[in-house]
């Protein structure tokens, strides 16, 4: 089986430092006006930033985020045991759209947890184009808006929520799940009904 991955969110624990470092960022540089949108799901939509304070809390913030986060717990061990199982690991990520010094900052976390991986796509405007391509079977990804459009066109997502994305109800093709363990849990079960 091809199993596609994102990387932020899902195996680097990237959303805690983002939003931590957006709160600071919006306190001591924005003002700290008060206006918090919860419901946005990008840290630099949750505030009533400007366009130029956005740009400016991504080049800033972002490099930094990646170097100070971990490999999410369970990750390694999980994606070892789905490679003993058989099955393909392929990164989709759009990691590297802002520079490719983030994408250097993750395969040196990778490299030195020595994860490895089947193929890797940086950069993806289109994850549901990489997974058709692909012919990808599962992909695990953050986003609540990208497993919906997985899901609407019969491909399985497993949608690993986070801090902050909204629940979404699961179906066939939808599994949500909050951790690795979770993950290792959905592909016993899989494989014990095959």
């Amino acid at each position: 089986m091809k199993i596609g991955i994102d990387i932020d969110g899902v195996i680097l624990d990237y959303e805690k430092g983002m939003l931590a470092n957006a709160e600071i960022f919006d306190l001591e540089r924005c003002g700290g006006n008060g206006k918090i949108y919860k419901d946005k799901y990008f840290a630099q939509d949750k505030y009533d930033w400007t366009e130029e304070e956005k740009k400016t809390f991504i080049n800033e913030n972002l490099g930094t985020i990646s170097e100070q986060s971990s490999i999410m717990a369970g990750a390694k061990y999980v994606l070892n045991k789905l490679k003993e199982m058989g099955h393909e690991l392929i990164i989709v990520s759009s990691r590297g759209k802002e520079s490719d010094k983030m994408i250097d900052i993750v395969m040196e976390k990778l490299n030195k947890e020595n994860i490895k991986f089947n193929k890797y796509y940086w950069k993806v405007s289109d994850k549901l184009q990489i997974c058709i391509e692909e012919n990808i079977d599962i992909m695990i990804d953050d986003s609540p808006n990208i497993c919906k459009k997985i899901k609407e066109n019969n491909l399985i997502s497993i949608y690993f929520r986070g801090i902050r994305g909204e629940h979404l109800d699961e179906s066939e093709y939808l599994k949500e799940v909050s951790n690795w363990g979770e993950i290792y849990r959905y592909f016993i079960n899989k494989n014990m009904n095959i």
